[in-house]
């Protein structure tokens, strides 16, 4: 394809993203309706682009009937060191181009690990894929100096053929998320840093994933045994996102966008609270 027929193709791309942004607004913003992701894709990276995300507080308004993801990126870059080194993927998550152009990530090899292929790929950025299983991780020990973990461990032992289209990756075993941090440890540097984010409030197993209480982040925690670590938790309320304190958050319940019928009266999108960690090996 030669330069003006790329440049109209991305024109038009991008038109047709705005439109969609639009319509999301015009109707009313209801979660994941047409143009919802479009529309939430832009705010994460407009608040990338202003950096000036602040764990402690956030602005009113923030993240207005959009899913914990408005959270976990913006939290995962003010905390991710710039400069050369391995980074790995655990979960896919930042498989997207708009977060693979982040400052941040600039002179990392970075390679991803998820389940199973997905239709998105940049190989062509040097990224490298890997399809395999958290818990069983293909790589030696002390290898990467970070790795993202955001809204992933939730799933590990869960109903994953809902992703996968595999009978053999529906399991029923909940507990097997601390495995894979070990797993995720062993492959860590002395002094590298995992950031993990997952859904947080009242312990709950919603069959393909599961919402964390306290005592299982401090489970999680005991179990990396990090030599130092730092949390910040998240509630979503009716007019946005705001930090909060583990205890203000510990009724928190989830927006199951997979089963649900209806919105609930805050219109939430899919976890109510999240609980954001850095952990140092």
């Amino acid at each position: 394809m030669n330069k003006t027929l790329m440049s109209k193709a991305w024109t038009y791309r991008n038109a047709r993203k705005a439109w969609k942004r639009w319509r999301f607004v015009r109707a009313g913003m209801k979660p994941w309706t047409k143009g919802y992701v479009e529309y939430k894709e832009r705010e994460i990276e407009r608040v990338l682009g202003e950096k000036s995300f602040c764990a402690e507080k956030l602005p009113r308004g923030y993240g207005f009937r959009l899913d914990e993801r408005i959270v976990e990126y913006p939290w995962f870059f003010s905390r991710l060191r710039a400069g050369a080194g391995r980074l790995l993927d655990a979960g896919s998550v930042l498989n997207s181009e708009f977060l693979l152009e982040q400052a941040a990530l600039q002179g990392k090899t970075i390679h991803i690990c998820t389940l199973s292929p997905e239709q998105r790929c940049s190989w062509q950025k040097g990224i490298s894929y890997l399809y395999e299983d958290l818990r069983r991780l293909p790589y030696c020990d002390d290898l990467f100096d970070w790795i993202a973990c955001l809204s992933t461990i939730e799933h590990v032992g869960m109903d994953n053929s809902l992703y996968t289209g595999e009978r053999s990756k529906e399991e029923p075993r909940p507990t097997e998320h601390l495995g894979a941090l070990l797993e995720l440890k062993r492959v860590l540097k002395p002094g590298g840093t995992i950031y993990l984010s997952a859904p947080f409030g009242k312990a709950a197993n919603h069959r393909w994933f599961q919402v964390f209480d306290q005592g299982m982040v401090e489970k999680m925690i005991e179990t990396f045994e990090p030599r130092e670590d730092r949390r910040d938790y998240f509630l979503y309320h009716a007019d946005g996102w705001r930090a909060c304190k583990p205890e203000e958050a510990a009724e928190a319940t989830v927006f199951d966008v997979h089963s649900a019928k209806g919105y609930d009266v805050d219109f939430a999108a899919a976890a109510r609270a999240v609980v954001c960690l850095e952990l140092r090996k």
